[in-house]
C-alpha cells in the first residue's frame, strides 16, 4: 500500500491537484482513498459531483462512538474512497487535534483493513506544520510528502517551512520529502524560483502544472478535470503527475 501526503499553502490548488491525481490513479484500476485534512472540508467535493462529504469530526460530535465506516467514507468518481476529517467549531478547539481524532477514528473502525486501498492520499493544509497537521507525516501514515507551490512569495515561504518540518521530523522515522510540484501562476521567473527552492531543500521538481481555464470549467461542473475533460491537455498533465508520484513512491503501474 502506498501512502503519501500533499502539503501546500491554502489556496494554492492543492485539493484540485490531489483530486485529479486520485481520479487518474483510479482510472488505472487502483483503489484510492483520499483523506482531506483541512478544516474547510472541501478536498473531495470534485470527486463527489460537487457535494460536500460529512466530516468525521461532525459525525463524532453528533453520534459519539456509534459511527460506522459507511458514515465516514463516501465513494466518488471511479470508486475513490472520500473522507473529510473536518475541523472544530469556529473559535473553539484546535484544527490539528481534529485531524488526529479523525485519523484515529478511521484506524479504530478498521478503515484501511476493510477497504484495502492501494493508495492513500492525505490532503493537508500547509500554512502551518505543527501538532495535528504533522500527523499525516508520522510513522504508519504517509511514507512520502509532496509539496505543491507556485512561484509566488507566500507559497514559496510556506513550501520552505514544510520542507524544513519534514527534515526536522525525519529522525523520528516520519515521512520523507518526495519532491515539489509546481502549479503555475505565471509570475515572473516562476520556474527559476521553484528550482532554486528545490535545490535548497535537496529535492526535485517532479511535476509542472500549467495554469488553465479548463480547471475552473471543471470545478464549475463539480468535477475533476480528469472526469469532465478526459481528453484535455490538462487531464494529461494530471495523469503524468500521478505516474511520477507512483514512480517516486516505488511502484509503477
Amino acid at each position: 500500500m502506498i501512502q503519501f501526503a500533499v502539503y501546500g499553502k491554502g489556496g494554492i490548488g492543492k485539493s484540485t491537484t490531489v483530486s485529479n491525481v486520485s481520479a487518474a490513479l483510479a482510472e488505472q484500476g487502483l483503489t484510492v482513498m483520499q483523506i482531506g485534512c483541512d478544516p474547510k472540508a472541501d478536498s473531495t467535493s470534485s470527486l463527489l459531483g460537487g457535494r460536500s462529504a460529512r466530516t468525521v469530526l461532525d459525525l463524532i460530535r453528533e453520534r459519539g462512538g456509534g459511527l460506522t465506516l459507511d458514515d465516514m467514507v463516501s465513494r466518488g468518481y471511479r470508486g475513490v474512497l472520500c473522507v473529510e476529517a473536518g475541523g472544530p467549531t469556529p473559535g473553539l478547539g484546535c484544527a490539528g487535534r481534529g485531524i488526529t481524532a479523525a485519523l484515529e477514528k478511521l484506524r479504530e473502525k478498521g478503515a484501511f483493513e476493510t477497504f484495502r486501498p492501494d493508495v492513500i492520499i492525505y490532503d493537508v493544509l500547509g500554512d502551518v506544520v505543527c501538532g495535528g497537521f504533522s500527523v499525516p507525516m508520522r510513522r504508519g501514515y504517509a511514507d512520502k510528502v509532496f509539496i505543491l507551490t507556485s512561484g509566488e512569495n507566500m507559497a514559496l515561504h510556506a513550501a520552505a517551512n514544510i520542507a524544513l518540518a519534514v527534515d526536522n521530523f525525519r529522525s523520528r522515522g516520519y515521512a520523507e520529502l518526495g519532491g515539489i510540484v509546481l502549479n503555475r501562476r505565471n509570475v515572473k521567473k516562476e520556474q527559476e524560483k521553484v528550482e532554486e527552492l528545490a535545490e535548497d531543500v535537496h529535492t526535485g521538481i517532479i511535476g509542472i502544472l500549467d495554469r488553465s481555464e479548463t480547471v475552473q470549467e471543471a470545478e464549475e461542473l463539480g468535477k475533476t478535470v480528469v472526469e469532465a475533460f478526459p481528453d484535455s491537455a490538462m487531464a494529461g498533465e494530471y495523469r503524468r503527475l500521478a505516474e511520477a508520484i507512483l514512480h517516486v513512491c516505488g511502484k509503477e503501474k
